[in-house]
């Protein structure tokens, strides 16, 4: 029995009506981007004034119930940047930062424009100012005309171009989840490194942290390693019996050690990690795993 994450198969917005109110520190929220793919349990084709209504609906939500000086990292894509910063707006969200998640990866290709690379994630707070923010300090891939590795690092900007998507096929990384017949289990599964950078900037230890759309689990996963406390709610039960697996024994893929050299340049952040990264071998369950009607 663990009591620093819980799990619940069922809709976000039946949740949230559920939940206290201004109890939330930090919020990742990456939902269905209305692409028209197939999903088993959520309509991907909603017409653009009804997705956008529903967004908007969550994003109301999640600031109710979110601690004033909370963060959210809404991640989106690119096309849909105007929409995402009038939802936040009308919410009550204050926006501070639109972030370039460039994928290390290649374009998608398109037809009469520039292909595309990258996702944006924006980042708002309740409150005009963060309970928590830590200006990170990386070491990023020295460029090639660079013959040393700078002393200190480098700040942490808004355009992350050294965290890579992970990719299907032969390039994926240990971290892509697969099914027996070696495919991907998720095509759509986040990174730990993404979830890592966002948790360690705007949260400390034992902080709650919400992922509506939890998909693979990869917020919890992380949030684990981190001494957080995370809530993750998924409707769809194979997901949540992915994200039971990631949880009762982190693998080799999931750990967060191997990512933690690009941000020894950062002041204190010993202060941001748990003393030692927790890697199970035990099963359990979680404290609360519950099915919402």
């Amino acid at each position: 029995m663990d009591s620093n994450y819980s799990i619940y198969n069922g809709d976000c917005l039946a949740w949230f009506k559920e939940y206290k109110e201004n109890n939330i520190d930090l919020t990742f929220l990456d939902p269905p981007f209305n692409q028209n793919k197939e999903y088993r349990y959520f309509n991907d084709n909603l017409s653009e004034n009804e997705y956008w209504q529903f967004m908007l609906t969550a994003l109301k939500e999640i600031y109710r119930l979110s601690k004033p000086g909370a963060s959210i990292y809404f991640m989106q894509r690119e096309k849909n940047t105007q929409f995402v910063l009038e939802s936040l707006k009308n919410a009550g969200w204050t926006f501070h930062n639109l972030i370039i998640w460039k994928k290390k990866t290649s374009a998608v290709p398109c037809k009469n424009k520039f292909s595309k690379s990258y996702q944006i994630i924006a980042y708002a707070t309740k409150g005009t100012k963060p309970t928590t923010f830590n200006k990170l300090r990386i070491s990023p891939p020295l460029p090639a005309h660079y013959k040393y590795e700078r002393k200190n690092g480098l700040y942490l900007t808004d355009v992350w171009d050294d965290i890579r998507e992970l990719t299907s096929g032969y390039f994926a990384s240990e971290e892509a989840i697969r099914n027996k017949d070696n495919s991907r289990f998720h095509k759509q599964q986040t990174p730990i490194a993404l979830l890592l950078r966002i948790l360690l900037s705007s949260s400390k230890r034992g902080d709650l942290i919400l992922d509506p759309f939890a998909g693979t689990g990869t917020t919890l996963v992380t949030a684990f390693q981190l001494d957080r406390k995370s809530i993750g709610i998924e409707i769809d039960p194979k997901n949540i019996a992915c994200i039971t697996s990631r949880l009762n024994h982190i693998s080799k893929g999931d750990r967060i050690n191997k990512y933690l050299d690009d941000y020894k340049y950062t002041q204190n952040l010993h202060c941001l990690l748990k003393e030692t990264t927790p890697v199970k071998t035990e099963p359990h369950q979680p404290l609360f795993q519950k099915t919402l009607v």
